[in-house]
C-alpha cells in the first residue's frame, strides 16, 4: 500500500494554520456527561484525547499504525452528554442560530440519524414545523414513523391502566398462564365453548409455496416524495406566554418556553407549576439547572430526596442510556447515579420511580416489576431492593434487577412474541429444491432451501454476501410467492435492486412501514408480503422492528440479513445480535467473501486482525499525517485531486468518514474545509448553497445524504438520491447537515466508489473494532486512511470490541422459542 501519485505523506506543505485543537477530556463540548448511569469514556464517534498529532507515523503499512481507543458507542449517546453538561446559557441552544456553536453543539446529534428529538430547534422529536404549512396529499416517511410511535405509546398507557385496576385473582399472572386462565373462565362462565380454544392451537396451512397465489394487488410504484409537514400543531400564544410566564418566576430562560410546549404539551405550563423537574424533558436542561428552577418555584418544599425529583432523574438516566443502545439499566447502577445527583436514599427513589410509572423493574431473564401483595410480602436486600421470591431455595443464584423504560419494555415484548409467531405459524413442509438448484452459489441455495422450512432466519454475511438474499427474492417470485427485499438506506435499495435485476423488488424499511414504497396492506392491515428479506439487519433498532415485526401477517417469512461486524443501530437495542445470541431460528452463515485487497483488509478487520495486503492498483493507500491541520489538509487534497486524478473517481462519489464531529478534524472542521475548496458560497439558505452536499435526518435513526437544489417559502429543496425532498424553515437547522464527511454511524448501511478515513491523534479513544470495519468497509474501488494515531488503530481492531448493550430481547426469545428451531448452517 502506497501513497498516492501526486502525494508526498509526511511533509512539510501542511497548511501553516492548523485547525484548533480538541478540547481534552471530559472538557470540551463533545466530552462526555459524567452524570451517567456509568462512568468511563463513553465514545465512539467524538474524539475525547487531548489534541496533538501521532508522531513517527512515518510507515504506510496499515500494520504499523496505532494504539489504545476506548469503548465503542452510537456517536448519538456523546453529542446528546454533551448537550447536557453546558452551562446554564446553553439551555436555549436549541432555539440558536444555525451559526452559532452553542446551536450547532445541541443540534448535532439530529444529523447522526439517531437523536432527532434531542437536536430539534424546538427540542421536541415531533416538532415538525408551523400549522400554517399545507396539509400533503399524504403522509411522508417521518408521520408514518412518528404515528406508528404513538401506536405503541397508547399501548403503554393501556397497560398502566390495567396494571392500576384491582388485582383479581390470578391477576397476577402473565403470558401462556394468564391466557389459559382466561380460556378455563370463559369456558366455565359459558362465555364460550371449549372448542373454540382448542381450534386455534394449530394455525391454518399455506397454500401449496409451488402453486401460483392469487394475483397480488400490483405493487405500488415509489411515490413522489412530499414536502415535510407538521406532525402535531404549532404551540398556541396562550400556552406559550403561560409556560413563559412560569420559567420567568423559576427564574428560567423565556427562550426554552417553545421546546417546553413542544416536550409537554398545552399544559405544560401546570405541569412545570406542579412539578418542576419536568423542565428536564427539554433538550440541553442539566439536573442542576432543573433543581435551581424547582427552588424558585417551590422554596423550602422541594429537597434532593423529592419525590418528583428523583422520578425526574430515573427517567432522564433511563433516557441517556437509551442513547447509548441500552433498554435496560442494572438497578444498581441507577442506585449509584443517584447517589451522585444527591440523592439520600436511591434505594426509596428506584422503588418510587417504579411506583410512579416512570420506570419497569424486571428480574434477569423475566419481570419482576413488584406490586403490593410482593412489597409487603417479599423480601429486599440490604439496597432496599426486591431481588429473589422469598420462597425460592436458599442455594438459588440471586436475581440480578434491571430498571428499563416502558416504551423499550413493550417494544421488545412485542418483538419477542411477533417473532415467536412468524415460527409458530410458517409452513414448514415446503419444497423449494427445484429453486434452489438454480441458484447462483453455494451459500444462496443453502438459504433458499432453509427459508422453505422456516419462518424466521437469520442469515449473516460481508457487503458479497449481499447476492443471496437477492438470489432467495428471485426464487420465491418465481414460486409465485410476494417476496421483497427492504434495506437500510436509498443506496441499499438501489444496490438490491441491481442485485435482483427488478426495482420493484426492492424498497428502503422506512418507505415499505410508512406505505410510500412496496405492495401496501391487506385487508386486515398487514403488509401483503409471504417472504420479507431485510438487508442491514443490525441496524434495526428494537422499536423499528417491533412495528416491522407486527406488521407482517401470520404464516409470513422473515430473513434477516446483514453483517454481525459492523457497527449497531443508532436507536436502542441490539435486534441482529440478540437474535443470533437467542440460536431460537436457523442462521445461514454465507461462505462466500468479499473481493480485492479491500475485501481482503476488511475480513481481517473483523476477526481481530490489521493484515498489510496487497494492493497493486493502489485500491487502499495510507496516508500518515503528523496533526489535526494537516489531517484536514491531506483530506482536501485527497477528495478534490488525488483521488479524481488517479482513479477517475470525481469529488462528490468520495465520502469523507471521521471518528466524531468535533475536534479539529472532525465532521464539522472537514466539512467546512471541504465547502470551501469544492463548492464556496456565503451559505444564504440557512447556512447551505446549491450544490452542497448535505445529510438529511428525517426521523430518528435515519441519516439521507443529499445535495441542496434550491430554496424558498416552502423551505430547503434537497435531491436525496434522484428523490426530491423539501425540508420546512424551520427544521432546517435541526434536521440537516453538511455531508461531505460522515461519521461511520452515519455511512453504515451505504457504500460509495471511494472513502477517505480520517483518523488524526485525537481520534485514538474513539475507535473500536466495529468502527473500524465499519468505516474501512464503506469504499468500492478505492480506499484512503489519513492515519495520525499511531498504534491506536491496530490496538483498536485486535483489543476493543463491541460495547455491549443491555437488551432483554435475548432472554425473552429464549423463553418462547425452543432452541431445536435454529441449526446453523453454511
Amino acid at each position: 500500500m502506497t501513497a498516492l501519485p501526486g502525494e508526498t505523506p509526511g511533509t512539510d506543505d501542511a497548511p501553516a494554520e492548523d485547525a484548533p485543537a480538541a478540547p481534552a477530556p471530559g472538557g470540551g463540548a463533545d466530552g462526555p456527561s459524567p452524570d451517567g448511569p456509568t462512568a468511563g469514556p463513553d465514545a465512539a464517534e467524538a474524539p475525547e484525547a487531548a489534541a496533538g498529532g501521532a508522531a513517527g507515523a512515518d510507515a504506510v503499512d496499515v500494520v504499523a499504525e496505532v494504539a489504545s481507543a476506548s469503548s465503542e458507542e452510537p456517536p448519538e449517546a456523546v453529542e446528546e452528554s454533551a448537550k447536557t453538561e453546558k452551562p446554564s446559557e446553553a439551555a436555549n441552544s436549541s432555539v440558536a442560530s444555525a451559526d452559532g456553536s452553542a446551536a450547532e453543539e445541541t443540534s448535532e446529534t439530529s444529523a447522526d440519524g439517531s437523536e432527532s428529538a434531542e437536536a430539534s430547534a424546538d427540542g421536541s422529536e415531533t416538532a415538525e414545523g408551523s400549522a400554517d404549512a399545507a396539509p400533503a396529499a399524504e403522509l411522508s416517511e417521518a408521520q408514518a414513523e412518528l404515528a406508528a410511535q404513538r401506536e405503541l405509546r397508547e399501548r403503554i398507557e393501556k397497560r398502566k391502566a390495567e396494571k392500576a385496576a384491582p388485582i383479581s385473582a390470578g391477576g397476577g399472572l402473565s403470558g401462556t398462564a394468564a391466557d389459559l386462565l382466561a380460556a378455563v373462565r370463559a369456558v366455565e362462565s359459558g362465555e364460550k365453548a371449549g372448542t373454540a380454544f382448542f381450534a386455534r392451537a394449530a394455525p391454518a396451512p399455506a397454500p401449496a409455496p409451488a402453486s401460483p397465489r392469487p394475483a397480488p394487488a400490483a405493487a405500488q410504484p415509489p411515490r413522489p416524495a412530499v414536502p415535510e409537514v407538521p406532525a402535531q400543531q404549532a404551540a398556541s400564544p396562550e400556552a406559550l406566554e403561560a409556560v413563559r410566564a412560569v420559567l420567568a418566576q423559576g427564574g428560567a430562560p423565556e427562550a426554552l418556553a417553545r421546546p417546553a410546549v413542544d416536550a409537554l404539551g398545552e399544559q405544560a405550563a401546570e405541569l412545570l407549576r406542579s412539578d418542576p423537574w419536568h423542565l428536564l424533558a427539554v433538550s440541553g436542561v442539566r439536573p442542576e439547572q432543573a433543581d435551581g428552577f424547582a427552588r424558585a418555584l417551590l422554596g423550602s418544599e422541594c429537597g434532593p430526596d423529592d419525590g418528583r425529583r428523583t422520578a425526574a432523574l430515573v427517567g432522564r438516566l433511563l433516557e441517556q442510556a437509551a442513547l447509548r443502545g441500552h433498554t435496560a439499566l442494572d438497578a444498581a447502577a441507577v442506585r449509584t447515579a443517584l447517589a451522585g445527583h444527591a440523592v439520600r436514599d436511591p434505594d426509596a427513589a428506584v422503588l418510587n420511580a417504579v411506583e410512579e410509572g416512570v420506570a419497569l423493574l424486571f428480574g434477569e431473564g423475566g419481570d419482576a416489576e413488584p406490586d403490593e401483595t410482593d412489597a409487603e410480602d417479599g423480601e429486599q436486600d440490604e439496597d432496599g431492593v426486591r431481588e429473589a421470591d422469598p420462597t425460592a431455595d436458599a442455594d438459588a443464584a440471586p436475581v440480578r434487577m434491571f430498571l428499563g423504560l416502558d416504551r423499550y419494555a413493550l417494544a421488545e415484548e412485542s418483538l419477542a412474541d411477533g417473532l415467536a409467531r412468524l415460527v409458530n405459524t410458517c409452513e414448514k413442509t415446503a419444497d423449494w429444491t427445484e429453486a434452489a438448484a438454480g441458484a447462483p452459489s453455494p451459500s444462496a441455495a443453502e438459504l433458499i432451501r432453509t427459508v422453505a422450512s422456516a419462518g424466521l432466519v437469520v442469515h449473516s454475511g460481508g457487503e458479497a454476501a449481499r447476492a443471496e438474499p437477492a438470489a432467495l427474492i428471485a426464487a420465491a417470485r418465481g414460486l409465485g410467492l410476494r417476496a421483497l427485499g427492504a434495506a437500510h438506506s436509498e443506496d441499499g435499495r438501489r444496490r438490491l435492486a441491481a442485485a435482483t435485476g427488478d426495482p420493484a423488488t426492492a424498497v428502503t424499511l422506512a418507505g415499505l412501514l410508512s406505505g410510500a414504497q412496496g405492495p401496501g396492506r391487506d385487508e386486515d392491515g398487514a403488509l401483503a408480503l409471504d417472504l420479507l428479506v431485510v438487508l442491514d439487519a443490525p441496524q434495526l433498532d428494537v422499536e423499528g422492528a417491533a412495528v416491522l415485526v407486527e406488521a407482517l401477517a401470520d404464516g409470513a417469512r422473515l430473513v434477516l440479513s446483514g453483517d454481525p461486524g459492523v457497527l449497531g443501530s443508532a436507536g436502542a437495542g441490539r435486534v441482529f445480535a440478540d437474535v443470533l445470541a437467542a440460536r431460537a431460528c436457523p442462521q445461514v452463515v454465507s461462505r462466500t467473501p468479499d473481493p480485492g485487497p479491500i475485501g481482503e483488509l476488511i475480513s481481517g478487520i473483523g476477526i481481530g486482525e490489521l493484515n498489510q495486503v496487497d494492493a497493486p492498483g493502489k485500491e487502499v493507500v495510507i496516508v500518515p499525517v503528523r496533526d489535526a491541520g494537516e489531517a484536514v489538509h491531506r483530506t482536501v487534497q485527497l477528495v478534490a485531486d488525488s483521488v479524481p486524478r488517479a482513479f477517475s473517481i470525481p469529488a462528490e462519489e468520495t465520502q469523507v468518514i471521521t471518528v466524531g464531529h468535533g475536534g479539529a478534524a472532525g465532521t464539522r472542521a472537514l466539512n467546512e474545509a471541504l465547502k470551501q475548496r469544492l463548492n464556496p458560497g456565503p451559505g444564504r439558505f440557512g447556512g447551505f448553497d446549491p450544490g452542497d452536499r448535505v445529510v438529511h435526518v428525517p426521523a430518528p435513526g435515519r441519516a439521507v445524504p443529499g445535495v441542496v437544489r434550491s430554496a424558498d417559502g416552502e423551505g430547503l429543496h434537497l435531491d436525496c438520491g434522484g428523490v426530491p425532498v423539501v425540508v420546512p424553515q424551520e427544521r432546517v437547522e435541526s434536521s440537516v447537515r453538511h455531508g461531505w464527511a460522515l461519521s461511520a454511524h452515519q455511512a453504515a448501511g451505504m457504500r460509495w466508489p471511494a472513502a477517505v478515513v480520517v483518523l488524526p491523534g485525537d481520534a485514538a479513544q474513539g475507535l473500536s473494532r466495529p468502527w473500524v470495519y465499519t468505516a474501512f468497509g464503506r469504499g468500492e474501488r478505492h480506499l484512503s486512511v489519513v492515519h495520525g494515531v499511531d498504534r491506536a488503530l491496530p490496538h483498536a481492531v485486535a483489543e476493543v470490541p463491541a460495547q455491549e448493550r443491555t437488551t432483554r430481547l435475548r432472554p425473552l426469545l429464549e423463553a418462547l422459542l425452543t432452541p431445536d428451531a435454529a441449526s446453523p448452517t453454511g
